[in-house]
This record gives structure tokens, sequence and C-alpha cells, in this order.
């Protein structure tokens, strides 16, 4: 059986919630009538609590892959894009997008999808649109990290909040290093990550598939 474990970056709100449930249902207990009126308010906040709990899951997921140029979904979601775009925020040329969705039911953690030098990592603000909209690429609040690999390929991958989305976490940082097994960040809520890699990527993942972080084999950079 594996074990159960919780997000660092949950576990604060779930003390919350487990807060305001007591809050919320002890006076209710001890001074509303009739007693039916505590049982609905207890299902209903019990109901909060577990999908808060569920959400900041932190599932342990281990990779050992021996071909460096291996790229590994960096998100659970479905994919929504696989084509060429023009990049103009940072490499300011044509790169294949591909970009996964993750549901409010999706595991939310954020891994590095290959190992190399991190060249950038920032955050722009911006809207909260919905995060399937291909417009939410250039116009949502997003956090773009930039990973260099011991070949000197470079790829990007960029956070996107969504519409239900209000915060993005980016563990990563310029000058350290990017590891496989290892967090990127974590996105709160229904939100979006974008991969920009070169042209001559080998994808092995298509439009309506769906993958999971640091599970999935999503493609591989050519060898030249």
């Amino acid at each position: 059986m594996k074990k159960f474990k919780i997000h660092r970056e949950g576990r604060n709100l779930i003390s919350g919630t487990v807060l305001l449930l007591f809050i919320i249902n002890v006076p209710i207990y001890l001074f509303v009538q009739p007693h039916w009126i505590f049982a609905v308010t207890l299902i209903l906040t019990a109901t909060l609590l577990v999908f808060v709990t569920y959400f900041f899951r932190n599932p342990v997921r281990v990779l050992e892959i021996d071909d460096p140029n291996f790229i590994i979904a960096p998100a659970d979601g479905r994919v929504v894009v696989v084509e060429p775009t023009e990049e103009d925020e940072y490499f300011h040329e044509k790169k294949l997008q591909v970009s996964i969705f993750m549901s409010p039911f999706n595991v939310h953690a954020n891994w590095y999808p290959i190992e190399g030098n991190i060249l950038v990592s920032e955050h722009q603000k911006g809207h909260h649109k919905g995060a399937w909209l291909p417009k939410s690429s250039k116009e949502n609040e997003r956090s773009l990290v930039v990973i260099e690999t011991p070949s000197k390929v470079q790829i990007a991958v960029r956070q996107i909040a969504g519409a239900m989305a209000r915060r993005i976490v980016t563990y990563a940082k310029p000058g350290h290093q990017a590891h496989r097994n290892t967090h990127l960040g974590f996105i709160k809520l229904g939100s979006r990550v974008d991969m920009y890699l070169p042209l001559d990527t080998e994808m092995f993942v298509a439009v309506g598939e769906h993958v999971r972080g640091n599970e999935t084999i999503i493609g591989r950079l050519s060898d030249n």
C-alpha cells in the first residue's frame, strides 16, 4: 500500500480548513435544533476537507531512465496542444509547443521534464482566464523556467494560472540544477503547463491523451 503524502504547499490550508470545520460545527451542535442541521453541515464541511486534502496529495513518483534526451511530462493532465508556435517572450523563434491542462482533480505538483542548468526563472503578472484557452499562454499570470541540457539544448517550461488558480509557486532558481524526480513548482487549482521544445523533437503523445507528471515520457530531443 502506497503511503499518502500531503504537499507542503497545502499544509497551512488544510490546517485552516480543519479549524474552520470546528468553528462552524461546534456551535451548531451545541445551540442549533434540530440536530439534522448539524448532520448536514458536518457532511458539507467534511466534504470540503476531503477535497482540499485530496487536491494537495503528493504522490511519490521515481522514474529511472538512461537516455538524457527523454522529456518527461511535467504535470498530470490532458494534452491540449502539440504544434509549432512562435515563442516571442524568450526564444523569439518558432518552437514546438506542448501544453498540458490540469483540472482541479489532477495532481498539481510540477516536475522538471529534463535535467540541466536553469538559465531563467521569472514570474509575470496577468489575467486569470480559462487555462484551456490558447491565449492564456500569453495573457494569464505565468511563470517561465528555461533549462539548458548538458548538450546545450534549451527548453522552456511555462506554468500558467487559470480561472480558478490564484497562486503559482516556482522552486526553480537561475544558476541551480534541474534534476529528474524533483518538483519544479506547484499551481493551485485548475491550470496549465506549456513546454517549448526544438522543432525536431520526436513526440510520443498527441492532443487528447492523458499524461502523468514525472511518469509519462512525452518525447525525445534529437541527437543532432
